[in-house]
């Protein structure tokens, strides 16, 4: 029994065996436990609808794009973080791996750091350059102010968990997640109904639980010596991993940059429509994170794979198992959209008794739901290709669909279906924006994806290798 266990949490090599059960079996703890990170937004939403109403719901919602903007320095550092593990661990390179682990370390704590001081700072002025309705706006803020001065959990607990899954670990980052998430459901309720914190509660309880799950993962990562090592000269931020570090992170941090300036200007727009269209939002997302989920496991599963077999120099398998990863994760997001279709009704309602936004929510939602499939193959090839070191494409992709299509559409299409029932335009042009963006985003990454120019920035690529 105690050897079975030892194997199920230990480092897994993902450079052997077939592809497609590497890529499965790294998925489904990722899956259950993104799928419990949601749950994370989701307890919350459903606790402040019920408990306190829909205006607290449409709270919650409107803060969300900003505290996304404001956490892209951890994006970088942890997506910086796994490539480099995944890339030293594949080629055995223990003093490496060590080096770059105690960098990622002391990293996080700088901009945990600076995330305490500017944050609270910046936070009003934000939602009040957004369009804030006033009646939500104090709400809005001291969500965002707790969660942003209670940042260590969340920040160490995604680096951590980046570290873990590099290393092919997928089941830690799992346990400890769901112990946390099984947390934060307890003080959720407890803070909401029984203390009535209100919307305060709902980020302390956050705090608390994310805390909890960085600490578990700090002590797993400790006892895993065989691997690599951990004390506190590695801790130094040595110059060459620091900046590696950051080559491979911070294009996906600008990623997120771009991805949270679109939501926080089409937030901005989604503002306009009034408090019912924002707590619409809210609704359509949580439902959209859950049906989301499975695409970005595939991704980060394609990241580790395409990490680990980069650094073997096991290009030929990487493209092997790129291709049987995008038929798994678009035939999940099939199923996943006719599940929205048949069912969506029924999600909508477990957050509000309000029919009319029931049926509203649901009417955006068949709106994004053939884009799921459409981002089934957006993040598997873009897995493939940060995990061997090219986070450039897939920023400039995101630039590209976010800046240049979505934004302008929503605001386009809101302003040419402005009339007497709706001035401030339809609220379906939201929705249908992200729609046009996702089915171009999966277009343009299947296209960079296939001249092979990713190859050229692995760590231990070899020159020889067929680039096309």
């Amino acid at each position: 029994m105690t050897t079975t266990l030892t194997k199920l949490f230990a480092p897994k090599d993902m450079t052997v065996g077939a592809p497609w059960k590497r890529i499965v079996e790294f998925s489904i703890p990722m899956l259950i436990g993104n799928v419990a990170q949601q749950l994370y937004n989701t307890v919350d939403s459903i606790v402040i609808g019920r408990f306190v109403g829909d205006n607290a719901l449409a709270a919650v919602g409107s803060a969300l794009p900003v505290l996304h903007f404001l956490l892209v320095l951890f994006v970088a550092v942890a997506t910086g973080a796994g490539i480099m593990v995944a890339q030293y661990f594949g080629a055995r390179d223990r003093a490496r791996l060590s080096q770059s682990i105690g960098v990622c370390i002391t990293l996080t704590a700088v901009a945990s750091t600076i995330l305490m001081i500017v944050g609270p700072i910046i936070v009003r002025p934000l939602l009040v350059l957004i369009n804030t309705p006033e009646s939500i706006l104090d709400w809005c803020a001291n969500y965002l102010l707790i969660l942003l001065i209670g940042n260590w959990g969340f920040s160490y607990f995604n680096i951590f968990s980046g570290i873990l899954r590099g290393l092919g670990d997928s089941l830690s980052a799992l346990v400890f997640l769901l112990i946390s998430t099984a947390l934060n459901i307890i003080l959720d309720i407890w803070f909401v109904a029984g203390l009535n914190l209100g919307v305060p509660g709902v980020a302390l309880a956050t705090v608390i639980a994310q805390l909890v799950s960085a600490v578990l993962c700090l002590i797993k990562l400790s006892k895993m010596n065989d691997v690599f090592d951990l004390n506190l000269r590695l801790l130094k931020p040595a110059k060459e991993y620091a900046h590696q570090l950051l080559k491979l992170g911070l294009p996906s941090g600008l990623t997120q940059v771009i991805f949270s300036l679109a939501m926080i200007t089409v937030q901005s727009l989604t503002n306009t429509f009034g408090e019912m269209i924002i707590a619409c939002n809210v609704i359509v997302m949580r439902v959209d994170g859950f049906a989301m989920m499975p695409n970005f496991s595939f991704g980060m599963a394609m990241t580790t794979y395409s990490g680990q077999n980069v650094g073997a120099k096991k290009f030929d398998r990487v493209e092997w198992g790129a291709r049987q990863g995008l038929v798994i994760a678009v035939g999940i997001s099939t199923v996943i959209t006719m599940i929205i279709l048949l069912f969506g009704r029924h999600l909508m309602s477990i957050f509000t008794d309000t029919v009319a936004l029931v049926e509203l929510s649901m009417r955006m939602m068949r709106i994004l739901a053939a884009g799921y499939i459409a981002m089934a193959i957006t993040q598997v090839l873009s897995g493939v290709m940060r995990g061997a070191g090219d986070t450039i494409t897939p920023m400039w992709i995101s630039l590209i669909t976010t800046i240049f299509l979505r934004v302008p559409i929503a605001y386009g299409t809101a302003y040419f279906t402005r009339s007497a029932a709706y001035p401030h335009g339809r609220p379906e042009s939201v929705f249908v924006s992200l729609l046009l963006a996702w089915v171009f985003g999966a277009a343009i990454t299947s296209a960079f994806y296939k001249t092979g120019r990713w190859k050229r920035k692995a760590l231990h690529a070899d020159r020889s290798v067929n680039l096309r």
